[in-house]
């Protein structure tokens, strides 16, 4: 038997930028201190054995391991194990979190290298092979390229990355609405295709290149144009540490993921509130919606007493359980 070798892979938070990255736009996530982290070492039959104590994942490591010997990795069988801190169906990135894991411990134990670009779109392809969600690849570009106290300014035509450091005294909140999330069930899909056939009507490559006033009656494109404008404003804001002109982007996306896109649900709407009535800079759902987390933005000496101040808020609201984490920016995928 081999030795035992281990890797882990962050989850993610998207701090402005939803229905952007499929657009070819900005995203300005950041990698979180929640990871997934596989164990494994070699077997000598070629079968990959895996074990969990979290449901689901099978999926996702078939797509892994079928995509990577598509690119040339040599059958070396595995054996591991799989756990995690980022919450499933939270829209924090468990699953490229464990794409990416799992990617790292498979190339690994064959002696098989891909440059992380390269990496990162394997697992994309993998995420489509488990859930026929035509997702981006800005999740499993946060988890590898994720640098501590940093945001990451990601190009999603190009796939660049210019990495936005953090302003010290500012905190960053995810909050888990209670709601699960689940793409495959939800009309991710269908908003993609509203936006490739906004881009075909106007002639465009994709709506990256469209103008506000070319998408001015079309709410699904506008949100996508708008939001573009806002992510690039919100990183000039932090890279200047103007913390004021935070909250007012971040209002202005949830509005529009609400009003234009329409991917927000009660639950969310609600938080958000709960957030800003409490003391937050800003907050907004953050991944693609449908359920799962919102992100807040506070000053550091106020933070707990925002999420705590929101969390009952939003019990009184709600009837429901809001769960809080803490995140801080962290590095991207790699050995412990």
């Amino acid at each position: 038997m081999g030795a035992v070798s281990r890797f882990r892979a962050p989850g993610r938070v998207n701090l402005i930028g939803d229905h952007t990255d499929y657009n070819e736009g900005f995203v300005l996530p950041l990698a979180i201190d929640l990871e997934c982290v596989v164990e494994a070492r070699p077997r000598p039959d070629g079968a990959v054995r895996l074990r969990s104590p979290v449901a689901g994942w099978e999926p996702y490591a078939d797509g892994v391991a079928r995509v990577l010997e598509a690119r040339g990795r040599a059958p070396v069988g595995l054996d591991g194990a799989i756990s995690s801190t980022v919450p499933v169906g939270a829209g924090l990135s468990s699953s490229a979190a464990l794409e990416v894991a799992l990617a790292l411990a498979l190339c690994d134990v064959a002696g098989f290298k891909l440059p992380p670009l390269e990496l990162a779109l394997a697992c994309q392809e993998a995420e489509h092979l488990a859930t026929g969600v035509p997702s981006g690849v800005m999740d499993q570009l946060a988890s590898l390229h994720g640098l501590t106290g940093h945001a990451l300014l990601v190009d999603c035509r190009d796939l660049s990355i210019e990495p936005i450091r953090l302003p010290a005294e500012l905190a960053v909140i995810a909050v888990h609405s209670g709601v699960t999330r689940t793409l495959a069930g939800s009309a991710y899909a269908e908003r993609r295709a509203a936006c490739k056939a906004a881009a075909a009507r106007l002639g465009v490559a994709s709506l990256r290149d469209a103008t506000a006033g070319q998408v001015a009656g079309d709410p699904r494109a506008r949100h996508v144009v708008s939001e573009n404008a806002r992510v690039l404003a919100a990183a000039r804001a932090l890279a200047d540490g103007d913390l004021d002109a935070l909250g007012p982007l971040l209002a202005a996306s949830h509005a529009s993921l609400r009003d234009d896109f329409d991917v927000s649900t009660p639950e969310l709407d609600a938080l958000v509130t709960a957030l800003e009535v409490a003391g937050a800079l800003g907050a907004r759902l953050t991944g693609a919606g449908f359920g799962g987390c919102v992100v807040a933005l506070a000053r550091r000496t106020d933070a707990a007493r925002v999420a705590d101040d929101a969390a009952r808020a939003y019990r009184r609201a709600t009837g429901r359980e809001a769960t809080i984490f803490h995140v801080r920016a962290a590095d991207g995928a790699g050995p412990p």
